[in-house]
């Protein structure tokens, strides 16, 4: 009986310490303190990066004079909707105007 207690000890220990989460590896260049982002933090940080990319990309394009919708999704490869919501961020921003209800943004210098 004390054997068969022994086993049973020695196997739920065995599992215990299989089952626990393996520790990582800190690779070059990250230390304690500065993990590196992973999941849905690092997406979201991509995601933010390549928005005001394609803001900066918007106001560029200003350079040449007024710009509309269309042109927007032509150069950015992006939805009609996201144009919209681009121009009505950087209008937000006070980086453009609205000239008229649905007329063409211009940029403010």
């Amino acid at each position: 009986m004390t054997q068969a207690v022994l086993v049973i000890l020695a196997i739920v220990i065995i599992i215990l310490l299989l089952s626990r989460p393996a520790r990582t590896r800190l690779g070059p260049g990250l230390r304690r303190g500065k993990e590196k982002l992973v999941g849905i933090c690092e997406v979201a940080l991509e995601s933010k990066s390549k928005k005001e990319s394609r803001k900066q990309k918007v106001l560029a394009m200003f350079t040449k004079g007024e710009l509309g919708n269309s042109e927007i999704r032509k150069a950015l490869g992006v939805s009609s909707r996201t144009a919209v919501r681009y121009l009505d961020e950087l209008e937000s921003e006070g980086k453009v105007v609205q000239v008229g209800k649905v007329g063409r943004p211009s940029l403010i210098v």
